[in-house]
């Protein structure tokens, strides 16, 4: 995939993992571990299909996008689950209030056919907490053709060159429900009563890697470096925190800090390969998942274990520390707790059924 390349982040995963695992690597998910002691990763949810977004309700249990099964599901305390929304295809992002659930459907694949589903492609779906009187309050793909809020180049002779909507995940919070886009390049600000879309933050294409610059590495015309490729998002103490890909060039990933109230950056952290998710815990520390992590280039050695590919990484205080979590890409930090959807890309190796949503231990990480 070329540098300045977006697509939608469950592809670019397929394209990557399958091409470098390949078949014969294949293996069930590890459950998690025994004695005394809470395991480092304690499995609380098992069974799901593609979980990409996750977000703990209180101390009922969860909300999950299962991309795999086109379903927004509820997830209790127990590990039981109900399917609150259906065909819900390109699912991948969602949240909730105490009376309202909130879905965000990715984008058309890089063939550009729409994932399938009863809903259009690129919008925001409200229902109330049971599932029903489903409605779109949003056209995100809309509002992205009339704005273009990161000025690339869309159309050439009528076709798109442009990943023009993909969005990836969602947060509700007091400045409403935000909206990593990566194909728009963009976070978007969505009213979760009127379903008005605004501009919140639109970061820069990335210049400082060397491998942004190389020739030949830009996709759309025009445009000079990495594309940033918008895909979590987490708010914390009057901020709002968005990780963006960095069209996978390692390296290029990147972690912000913004004002809630205008966006405007506080600090980045730099240096990251193609972080996924992003959650922010009580004192500060900010946590990404790296899907991809550990998925080696080209054919796998004899005996290659995929529940060795990706990691959840700490900062914190300018140190990073890492847990091995397989595969994961949502993240939510909740009353002391961090957890994360795992083994979210393996119905795309062909492992159907393996997603979970697990806890992580702080002793996780080292």
């Amino acid at each position: 995939m070329k540098a300045g390349s977006r697509t939608r982040v469950g592809a670019v995963a397929l394209a990557t993992v399958v091409g470098t695992l390949g078949a014969a690597a294949i293996a069930a998910p590890a459950s998690a571990g025994a004695g005394h002691r809470p395991p480092k990763v304690a499995v609380l949810a098992q069974h799901l299909d593609g979980p990409f977004g996750v977000e703990a309700v209180r101390s009922h249990g969860f909300v999950v996008a299962e991309s795999g099964t086109a379903t927004v599901t509820r997830v209790d305390k127990h590990g039981h689950q109900h399917a609150l929304i259906r065909g819900a295809g390109g699912v991948a992002g969602v949240a909730s209030s105490r009376h309202r659930v909130y879905a965000v459907l990715g984008g058309p694949d890089e063939t550009g056919a729409p994932p399938a589903g009863r809903f259009p492609v690129s919008s925001v779906l409200r229902s109330d907490s049971r599932g029903h009187h489903v409605k779109v309050i949003a056209d995100l793909l809309a509002y992205e053709m009339r704005h273009n809020p990161d000025g690339q180049v869309q159309l050439v002779d009528g076709q798109p060159v442009d990943a023009l909507s993909n969005p990836f995940s969602m947060n509700l919070s007091r400045y409403g429900l935000l909206v990593a886009d990566g194909g728009a390049n963009d976070v978007l600000r969505v009213d979760p009563r009127t379903g008005r879309v605004s501009t919140f933050f639109v970061p820069h294409t990335v210049t400082d890697v060397a491998a942004c610059l190389a020739p030949g590495a830009q996709a759309n015309p025009g445009t000079v470096g990495c594309d940033p490729v918008p895909t979590g998002i987490a708010v914390a103490r009057g901020s709002v925190y968005v990780s963006t890909l960095g069209a996978e060039v390692p390296g290029a990933g990147r972690v912000y800090k913004l004002s809630g109230r205008t966006g405007r950056v506080q600090h980045v952290w730099k240096g990251l390969t193609a972080p996924t998710g992003v959650a922010v815990g009580p004192h500060g520390a900010v946590y990404v998942s790296e899907v991809l992590y550990g998925a080696p280039e080209g054919e796998p050695p004899a005996g290659f274990d995929p529940s060795s590919v990706g990691r959840i990484t700490k900062i914190w205080h300018g140190r990073m520390t890492h847990a091995a979590v397989t595969m994961p890409t949502g993240l939510d930090y909740e009353r002391g707790h961090l957890y994360a959807s795992a083994w979210s890309i393996a119905g795309m190796l062909g492992i159907p059924q393996a997603g979970q949503v697990v806890q992580v231990n702080p002793r996780a990480f080292r």
